[in-house]
Parts: structure tokens; sequence; C-alpha cells
């Protein structure tokens, strides 16, 4: 199957050269020099992976990827840079990026990140689980069309905010450490950035809870990680219905 990548780089010998190796996996790549062109591209849609460069003229990699994530733009972001210090790797993510890959990188490690983003996004999409929505107490997860809901309220989260709700209301009652948290959400690649989990946490408390100083969904287990509360007895997971 042919996927289709938007490589946004203003170095043309990295752009290249990606293209290169991914048109020998079967990709069809587009590339854009600039973070103003590479954003319209990239909100003209079709795109199953986005690898983007953090330092671009006409607009910067994280305001570009912020801009797409405030839009509700989920293609997955394989952010490339040369930027190594780990501030810049967890800024990364926490804007929404699926992957962060540091310059200088071999092809091989590039290759397998962005094999792995396919692997994980279609695993997803030919499940049941891809359409079903969950529900929670008062929270209400609509999976095809990532909206969440508390008590009727309209929740605005970011992907990985949305990810990791999903992820415990799946699952309550089960404990997670950071580390798997990491890996279950996040995906290859993301080991030692246990601190991401916690400022995610965080904000998807402020989000969900109606006091995030005394959590009632979200919970700490202190010296282990977090839980998702079990007290809610009509948690359930159930197709979604269309509209319409």
């Amino acid at each position: 199957m042919t996927r289709r990548v938007l490589v946004i780089e203003d170095s043309q010998d990295i752009a290249d050269l990606i293209a290169l190796h991914l048109k020998d996996e079967d990709c069809d790549v587009s590339i854009v020099g600039d973070g103003v062109a590479g954003l319209h591209k990239a909100r003209a849609g079709g795109y199953d992976l986005i690898i983007l460069d953090l330092m671009l003229p006409g607009m910067e990699g994280l305001e570009l990827c912020r801009r797409l994530r405030a839009e509700s733009n989920f293609t997955p972001i394989l952010m490339v840079t040369a930027k190594s210090a780990e501030v810049d790797r967890v800024l990364g993510l926490e804007t929404g990026a699926d992957d962060y890959l540091t310059k200088p990188f071999s092809i091989r490690e590039l290759l397998a990140r962005v094999k792995a983003i396919f692997r994980r996004r279609e695993s997803w999409s030919q499940t049941d689980e891809a359409n079903e929505t969950i529900v929670a107490g008062d929270i209400v997860i609509e999976r095809a069309t990532r909206k969440v809901t508390v008590g009727g309220r309209d929740l605005d989260l970011t992907a990985r905010e949305f990810d990791l709700l999903v992820q415990f209301a799946k699952n309550p009652g089960r404990v997670y450490t950071r580390a798997q948290l990491l890996d279950l959400v996040w995906g290859y690649g993301h080991d030692g950035y246990e601190h991401t989990v916690n400022s995610h946490i965080n904000r998807l408390r402020g989000k969900v809870e109606a006091d995030p100083h005394k959590p009632d969904h979200i919970l700490t287990v202190w010296g282990v990680g977090y839980k998702f509360s079990d007290r809610a007895s009509d948690t359930t997971s159930a197709p979604a219905t269309a509209q319409g």
C-alpha cells in the first residue's frame, strides 16, 4: 500500500535523502522547504505522515505543529531537528508530535521510526475500537470524531491528551507506571521522558476534573504511577452510531 508523506525540511540535501529512501518503502513523497508553505500543504490533508524539521524559515516547526493540532489535524508528525537538548525534545512531544529524531541520524533509524508510526496507526484503524464510544461515569469519549464531553461539556484536548485519556478510560482500575504510559501512548523511542507523562497528566486533570487538586477520575498511585478510577460502575465501550 502506497502511503503519502509530506517532508517539511529546508535542507534540500536532507529532504532529498529522506525522500529517496521513503520511496524505496513505497511512499509517495512531497517536499516543502519552508514552514508557511508546509502548513498549507499539511492543511490540504491526505497525508499519512508529516516529517517536520524544527528550524524552518517562515514558521518554525513547533508553531506549525501547534496550529495543526489546534485545528484537529491528527496526521502523525515525526519531528527532525538539529536541536538535541532534552527540553527541545520534550517540548516537541508535548506540542503534539508523535516522535522526535535528532540530527545527525541514520537512515535506518529514520525508517524504523516511520515504520513504527505506520504500524501503530494501521493496527488502530483496522479494529472496531477506532469507532467505539467509551462511557466512564460522566465522561463520554467518541473515538471516531475524537470528541470528549464531561457532564455534557465539550473538552478541548490535544491529540496526546486524548490518547492518554482513552488509555485510562478503557482500563479503569489498572495501575500504570510512567514508563508503561510512555510505551503505550507515545510509543517507540521515548525512554527517559517520564516527566512528560507528569505534565500531560496535570493538564488533562485540569480539563477533566472538577477539582484538579482532588481528582475523581485520574488518580495517583503513590510510588508507582497512575490509574483511572474504577468507582464508575457504568464504564462501558460501545460501537459509535452514524449520524444522519
